[in-house]
């Protein structure tokens, strides 16, 4: 099991005593060589400087330090109590990001938006605290904001992952840093959207939350207990019922966590434009502003001006720098270019911005794979050096008839989740976990689904020179703390979304630091038994769903020349579609799933949704049918054990020799009522071979469309009795039968009688 590394236990304690050391002013208040020395002392457990000795003390006290539940004032004589200096948290990162990466139609373009703003969040804001800082980040922070770099050290960053950061800092450059995380996303982008919030607390705080001056006036406790009914207070601390709920309740809210929430609340205030009380930072400290003037040339994207063209590049475009650097920065991060050097159109537009290093998915991927036991098997004895990156949604497509699928992914109850983080440390360790939970679901799902592929009868005029190359299949748009953005084959996409989602919730049950915090309740049968009983598939035994956190998925298949902004919102919908169902599965008294869940689509034209997916849904796939029943036409979004059994059963079809027009003759009897599908499909059934029948009872029938009253069956139909409506997932097998591959067994035998009647003179067709 893979185990998540940390360079040091207490990295956030020497970066608190870094904070106290250097004092409330801009210039420290001892040399740097004593601030050094003492944060080298906490890291490595040794014996600090004396003169900081006292600071090192009271941060282990305040890591020691038991929830004070008779009141503050049992801690006034506390070291920790009458400690004075502020230490400075910020937060930030970019806003708006959907409007940054999506606003252009190419796929090159938006890889290009994603890598940069990859760069910023691991490489170039990780660089302003001295890890690993880049050259170029280095000069750019000196000329910019000259003494900021001189009061950072890395061990000051709680999390910066996920497009996000926060970060203690000394209190005097709170504003320095928030101006600074501003700056460098439009310096670098020029167009994305941030924002960057800080406040200075007491070191007493960091452990017990915001505390009013002075302290002891805080309400504590008693005062919690006495006012837990108030309308007010419930929005504020939740709604407990007895006694050990409203302890935990208050306990939950004055922590660590507490500072988070009041820096996300500044955080959404000045995203919107408003200006902070009692804050001497002007809103939004650098705005992208562009002259958009008519009679101008603009962009491919038509959006801003054209300083540059292009011609070099299939279609001669035309781009601003905006569109350039991203252009650059995707040829880049592709491996279009010999390593270390620039385009030639690149170099004739005289543009002096340095696309800087920054590691792409696919390396990482390729990483992944050395150590993989399916390397073998993925690369399929091709040697890695003659294997490129899909340049083009085509090249994507290729092995499926140009048909691609759009997955996007977002984790479930972490907002619930990190309400009862209690310290800055658990905050670490949580965005560590949940970042390499994600990044490695995604490469096991890859390694497992997809293999290296050869580009063959590719059609579009910018393909020129890719025929024979053997690439990676798929894109990686991002990997951003809980969410993924992928594209692959359309063949295999809701078996890389049912794995991305597995794989998820069983690498955090398993890392052995964590103190077994993901689990849940797996001691408890009544807990195991609940988790099992929501789902509607039948022809195995379901595995109970074990983490407290898991992942839902929106899959949108359809063909590669789909403007991507579509299908992106396609995607996001069927997403949050999927968690609406996840959450409520979770909240049912008498399911409790914690499990993912996956919601899909499958577009065979551009226009087949007009509206949202909801309507869509709501007014073209639901009837009313005889006696006012209820018939759903769908049956997504599916819980996890309900896609993979989907995923039998649409192989079963396949292989049951079901003729492809009686397939789709079933669907189209699906709108005609209840009992005319039942007849249709058991007439079309009783005429096939006998084992073919017996295939379909079982993988279908059996499986899905058990009777509630008797031993019979249904099918099409699954009758659901909470919300007494009759639903079939008829259509789902129908949308993914041209993308299901039957097995290899199935293969043989089929073509085992197709050589025997062959033999026997009969015509096979």
């Amino acid at each position: 099991m893979d185990k998540i590394e940390k360079d040091y236990p207490n990295a956030l304690n020497a970066g608190l005593v870094w904070c106290l050391a250097w004092g409330n002013d801009r210039q420290p208040q001892y040399s740097r060589d004593i601030l050094m020395q003492t944060v080298s002392a906490v890291l490595n457990e040794t014996a600090p400087p004396p003169e900081t000795r006292h600071l090192v003390a009271q941060v282990e006290a305040l890591e020691k330090l038991e929830f004070p539940t008779a009141g503050l004032a049992t801690l006034k004589d506390s070291p920790i109590w009458q400690q004075q200096t502020r230490i400075g948290l910020v937060y930030g990162g970019a806003t708006k990001i959907k409007s940054y990466v999506w606003e252009a139609a190419q796929l090159q373009d938006i890889r290009g938006a994603s890598a940069i703003l990859d760069r910023i969040n691991l490489v170039d804001l990780p660089g302003f605290f001295g890890n690993n800082t880049p050259k170029k980040v280095a000069e750019w922070l000196a000329a910019n904001f000259p003494e900021l770099a001189a009061a950072l050290i890395p061990e000051l960053i709680v999390y910066s992952t996920g497009g996000n950061i926060l970060a203690f800092c000394p209190a005097a450059f709170v504003n320095n840093l928030a101006d600074a995380i501003e700056k460098r996303y439009t310096h670098e982008t020029l167009t994305a959207n941030s924002c960057a919030v800080g406040e200075t607390f007491r070191l007493l705080e960091i452990r017990l939350g915001r505390l009013q001056e002075p302290m002891e006036n805080t309400p504590w406790l008693d005062w919690y207990r006495q006012n837990y009914q108030n309308d007010l207070v419930k929005a504020y601390f939740g709604s407990p019922k007895t006694e050990a709920e409203i302890v935990a309740a208050f306990q939950d809210r004055k922590s660590f966590n507490e500072l988070a929430l009041i820096l996300a609340a500044r955080f959404q205030q000045r995203r919107n434009g408003n200006d902070i009380p009692g804050v001497d930072r002007r809103s939004r400290r650098y705005p992208p502003m562009f002259e958009t003037h008519p009679y101008f040339r603009r962009d491919e994207g038509d959006r801003r001006l054209a300083v540059t063209q292009a011609e070099e590049l299939p279609g001669e475009p035309w781009f601003s720098e905006a569109v350039a650097r991203k252009r650059l920065m995707g040829q880049i991060s592709k491996r279009e270019l010999p390593y270390g050097e620039l385009p030639n159109w690149w170099k004739k537009a005289q543009l002096d911005w340095q696309p800087g290093e920054v590691e792409t998915w696919v390396n990482k991927f390729e990483k992944f794979l050395a150590a993989s036991d399916g390397r073998d098997r993925y690369y399929r004895g091709i040697p890695a050096k003659q294997i490129t990156e899909a340049r083009r949604m085509e090249e994507i497509g290729n092995s499926t008839n140009g048909f691609v699928a759009f997955i996007y992914a977002d984790g479930n109850n972490m907002g619930g989740y990190i309400q009862k983080i209690k310290t800055a440390q658990e905050y670490r360790d949580f965005s560590q976990h949940i970042s390499e939970a994600t990044e490695q679901s995604v490469y096991r799902a890859l390694a497992k689904h997809l293999a290296v592929h050869k580009l063959e009868k590719l059609n579009e005029p910018d393909s020129e020179g890719r025929e024979d190359k053997w690439i990676h299949p798929f894109e990686i748009v991002t990997i951003g703390g809980d969410d993924v953005v992928l594209i692959v084959p359309a063949n295999q996409a809701l078996a890389i979304a049912h794995t991305i989602c597995v794989e998820f919730e069983e690498f955090l049950c398993n890392i052995k630091d964590a103190d077994n915090q993901y689990p849940y309740r797996l001691d408890d049968d009544n807990v195991i038994a609940k988790s099992v009983q929501c789902h509607r598939y039948e022809g195995s035994e379901p595995p109970p769903a074990r983490c407290k956190l898991s992942i839902s998925a929106g899959v949108v298949i359809s063909e590669y020349k789909t403007p991507i902004y579509y299908t992106q919102n396609l995607a996001e919908q069927l997403m949050k579609s999927a968690k609406k169902m996840a959450k409520t599965l979770k909240n049912h008294e008498s399911y409790q799933y914690h499990g993912g869940t996956v919601d899909f689509l499958a577009l065979k034209s551009v226009t087949m949704i007009s509206s949202n997916v909801e309507s869509f849904r709501k007014e073209g796939l639901t009837h009313k049918s005889d006696k006012s029943s209820t018939l759903k036409l769908y049956s997504a979004p599916y819980t996890l054990p309900e896609l993979a059994g989907l995923l039998e059963t649409a192989k079963a079809l396949k292989e049951s020799k079901l003729p492809k027009s009686q397939i789709y003759q079933i669907r189209g009897f699906l709108e005609r009522g209840k009992k005319t599908a039942i007849l249709n499909y058991l007439y079309f059934r009783v005429r096939l071979e006998s084992p073919y029948q017996e295939l379909l009872k079982e993988k279908f029938e059996a499986a899905w469309c058990k009777a509630k009253t008797n031993n019979g069956n249904i099918a099409p139909w699954m009758y659901n009795q909470e919300n007494q409506i009759y639903e079939t997932i008829w259509r789902d097998l129908v949308d993914l039968y041209p993308f299901t591959e039957v097995s290899a067994k199935s293969e043989a035998l089929e073509q085992g009688d197709k050589i025997e009647q062959t033999a026997m003179g009969v015509e096979v067709k």
